[in-house]
């Protein structure tokens, strides 16, 4: 049982086992800290992620290792275009006595890694956001409990469209953030090459335990948020919405569709992380700043004079990001 005199402590001791964290992580993933920093918020604050990159930029080994320092179990699912919902969640056999008994799938697991999940028909797709959503799994009528914490990693590889699914707005919507995974800078490669090609790898400890993870998740939802932050999270996703009262000018101007309720929900959870990783009691504007592109970036619909004017998403958002609300 985890026992702390006040929240203000625990708090304390949450910033301090995360900086643990990242210093153990850090042992074996080069760079990418803020990538790092946005999963960890991800897993505290019980979202999903929504990873975009190319191939070979360690995507899998970084939540390898994630799932290693925190203690968790992992699995991986490589999604294909002939994978079926039972290969991912689990199926019914007869055994040897003429009884049905369930076997689980990979989704049973702390974390798992969707790789490439647009690769794999809408069908599928729907089972496993469906389990995000839900955190259970139902088979013929039973419903199986997935494991906590529970947090899903899905991929997707901006080059290769050909082929893929590209999953619709309702489902984009389930990933609490979408992160841009870039190229590592020149140092960092040249450290990659020479650790990678050296030799033994670092073997990981965990750092925290599965009760510790639950205790601070739970601590999230206690910390205190300030009311104009509250207003200035719904007003910021409100501004999104073409053809509203509220609707900014570039929203009319380049939008199709706006962000939803959700995204004012996850702006609001995902700031109190991010307040607390950085030391502070309780999130304040700039926190929301700082992860608002994380949570808003696939939750709006571009249109045509956007795709046009070769206006990104991130332009956009940096717009509604000026606005004195």
């Amino acid at each position: 049982m985890i026992t702390f005199n006040s929240d203000v402590e625990a708090v304390k001791a949450f910033t301090e086992k995360y900086a643990h964290l990242r210093q153990e992580v850090g042992k074996v993933i080069i760079g990418q800290d803020e990538v790092l920093k946005n999963i960890l918020i991800t897993i505290f604050s019980r979202g999903h992620v929504l990873l975009i990159g190319v191939p070979g930029l360690a995507k899998t080994l970084m939540i390898t290792t994630i799932s290693k320092a925190l203690g968790l179990s992992y699995n991986r699912i490589q999604f294909t275009p002939d994978l079926m919902p039972s290969d991912i969640m689990g199926t019914e056999i007869l055994d040897e006595n003429k009884n049905f008994r369930f076997i689980k799938g990979p989704v049973f697991s702390n974390v798992v890694l969707a790789d490439e999940i647009n690769r794999t028909p809408p069908k599928t797709q729907s089972a496993l956001l469906e389990a995000m959503q839900e955190r259970s799994v139902s088979i013929a009528g039973v419903t199986h409990q997935l494991p906590e914490p529970f947090f899903v990693l899905a991929t997707q590889n901006p080059i290769e469209q050909e082929g893929t699914y590209p999953l619709p707005e309702a489902q984009l919507d389930r990933f609490m953030f979408n992160i841009y995974l870039d190229y590592p800078s020149f140092d960092e490669e040249v450290d990659i090459v020479k650790s990678t090609i050296g030799g033994d790898m670092y073997e990981l400890q965990p750092v925290i335990t599965i009760e510790e993870i639950r205790y601070y998740q739970k601590l999230l939802q206690k910390i205190p948020v300030a009311d104009n932050v509250f207003r200035y999270a719904v007003n910021l996703s409100t501004i999104t919405r073409p053809e509203t009262a509220a609707a900014h000018e570039w929203a009319n101007k380049y939008l199709a569709w706006g962000a939803g309720p959700r995204s004012s929900q996850n702006l609001i959870i995902a700031a109190k992380c991010h307040a607390i990783l950085n030391g502070k009691i309780s999130p304040d504007i700039e926190d929301v700043k700082a992860i608002a592109h994380l949570v808003m970036r696939h939750r709006l619909v571009k249109n045509y004079r956007a795709e046009a004017e070769s206006i990104s998403v991130d332009t956009i958002i940096d717009e509604f990001l000026k606005v004195k609300i």
